[in-house]
């Protein structure tokens, strides 16, 4: 199990650096928590930059852990000023330069709000909204009778393809989108998505090409296996045919059993669901649809691949942020 204590996280000589400060440009100055809770509420694009761990431990209580995964670990909290709930994410070997890459992209309500990170060497604590109440993909499916029907899979899958989209859109590869990694808030008549993690992402140019593999092992595209490289879009699509999968059916799935065919498709399902799932799961990347087409609806064959429908407008949340 992933642990840390105080001193872990002290990884190198911090407290001669001045504490509660944000950087915006080149200017620095002292921020207090009522400044904090306005500009969070504000949207603000002011970026905080704390380099003091007593600073967290004195606007943060930390509650239970929420997961872990090989990048670090998630905590449950909340900001002392005002009791609000946040969580926090203790990230290995992340630069603060690759997260201020993020920082800027100005993505939109698919994606958790990054209120402020705390940069202590070798580690950041990143500081982000908690919605409550919700649930990974994974526990919302097996609170649902182990499956989801497909009218309930077909808002996920919308909610999810669009928040792909917008990334590839910003050269935005996450590279592990599974169940584990989509939050599903449920405080609505109709369930919001929230893509997490970002771990193991990176930034991308038209066409590149990538030969290590990061990710998930089982969701592993079978481009993978034939050629040793894979490519983002063609891979996220097949990430798109994976949660589907595993959505409505009781299983997980492997992609060496599902090319060997030891893992089929449900013939119970409805056709348009079927045929959605055997685009995205296409062996040849090439042959697959694209994130767009997915999304607009505006496949090679409509009739056959519309599975998707109407464009799904998800509950509203109140104010925005900087988001990640």
């Amino acid at each position: 199990m992933w642990t840390r204590t105080k001193n872990q996280w002290l990884t190198k000589n911090v407290s001669s650096k001045q504490p509660g400060f944000y950087i915006q440009g080149k200017g620095k100055r002292n921020i207090s928590a009522t400044e904090e809770s306005n500009l969070c509420h504000s949207g603000s694009k002011t970026r905080f930059v704390f380099v003091c761990l007593g600073e967290f431990e004195a606007r943060y209580v930390e509650e239970h852990q929420l997961g872990e995964g090989g990048c670090g670990a998630v905590f449950a909290g909340y900001r002392i000023e005002d009791l609000t709930q946040i969580m926090y994410n203790i990230v290995m070997a992340v630069s603060v330069q690759h997260l201020n890459q993020f920082y800027i992209t100005g993505l939109n309500a698919a994606f958790l709000i990054i209120h402020f990170w705390f940069d202590l060497g070798k580690e950041l604590i990143l500081v982000l909204e908690r919605p409550v109440p919700a649930v990974d993909l994974q526990k919302y499916k097996a609170e649902n009778g182990r499956t989801l029907p497909e009218d309930k899979a077909k808002v996920i899958l919308k909610q999810l393809v669009d928040a792909a989209k917008e990334l590839e859109d910003k050269n935005i590869f996450h590279r592990d989108i599974k169940g584990e990694n989509i939050l599903i808030e449920t405080g609505s008549d109709v369930p919001r998505v929230r893509i997490i993690d970002f771990g193991l992402s990176c930034f991308v140019k038209q066409r590149s090409l990538y030969r290590v593999f990061y990710g998930t092992p089982l969701h592993t595209p079978p481009e993978w296996y034939r050629r040793s490289c894979y490519r983002c879009g063609p891979t996220t699509v097949w990430q798109m045919g994976v949660v589907l999968y595993e959505a409505v059916h009781a299983r997980d799935f492997d992609t060496e059993r599902f090319l060997s065919k030891k893992l089929t498709i449900k013939k119970r399902l409805s056709t348009k669901c079927r045929n959605f799932l055997e685009a995205c799961l296409t062996k040849v990347p090439e042959k697959r649809p694209t994130l767009e087409e997915l999304q607009m609806g505006q496949l090679k064959i409509k009739s056959k691949f519309c599975f998707l429908g109407v464009p799904v407008t998800p509950p509203a949340i109140p104010g925005k942020g900087i988001s990640l």
